[in-house]
């Protein structure tokens, strides 16, 4: 699987092109854009998402389309393994839970980007896992960085992997559906 590049390595580039996007915020967005079946190509994915990228060199470059290959691949081999993109799990726990609500608000601006029309077919399962994510991303994830907050940031961080999963082999099921009505 291609590897997501680190949170330090895009914040980096994001800051360089000036994009005004946090990194998690950036691959939440990405991740809730395909998960909704939007189709990113190597060159506009970063207009697609309603983003105006700078002159970037070829290292930028380089990361951005790992951003996106690592993204997509998350998706065609394994959906319940994709990894939201935060800090090193050494950073400090309150960064780490910041960086996983800008993720959740990411996802949705990108799910939402996609989903407008599909967003009306989807179960009640999955309208509230939308709903669930939306709170999260609407929350200030209080953390100290005693072992009950780790533990509690990971049982969110489990739940926002599983919500991905869910929603995404519900809007392929649809996808599949409406191409074989077609």
């Amino acid at each position: 699987m291609a590897a997501l590049p680190s949170h330090e390595e895009l914040a980096g580039v994001l800051a360089t092109l000036r994009l005004g996007v946090h990194p998690s915020d950036l691959h939440g967005s990405l991740t809730g854009y395909l998960c909704a079946g939007g189709l990113a190509g190597d060159d506009d994915w970063l207009e697609r998402l309603e983003l105006a990228p700078g002159d970037a060199d070829a290292g930028q470059h380089a990361a951005l389309r790992a951003l996106l290959a690592a993204a997509r691949a998350q998706f065609e081999q394994d959906p319940a393994r994709v990894m939201p993109l935060l800090p090193a799990r050494g950073a400090p726990l309150a960064r780490r839970a910041d960086a996983l609500v800008e993720w959740c608000r990411g996802f949705l601006g990108g799910f939402g980007l996609v989903g407008t029309t599909l967003r009306a077919h989807l179960s009640d399962d999955a309208t509230e896992i939308l709903a669930d994510l939306g709170t999260i991303a609407g929350s200030r994830l209080e953390v100290g960085g005693g072992k009950e907050d780790e533990q509690a940031f990971t049982d969110v961080l489990d739940f926002v992997r599983t919500a991905t999963a869910v929603l995404h082999r519900e809007t392929s099921a649809g996808r599949r559906t409406a191409r074989s009505l077609h």
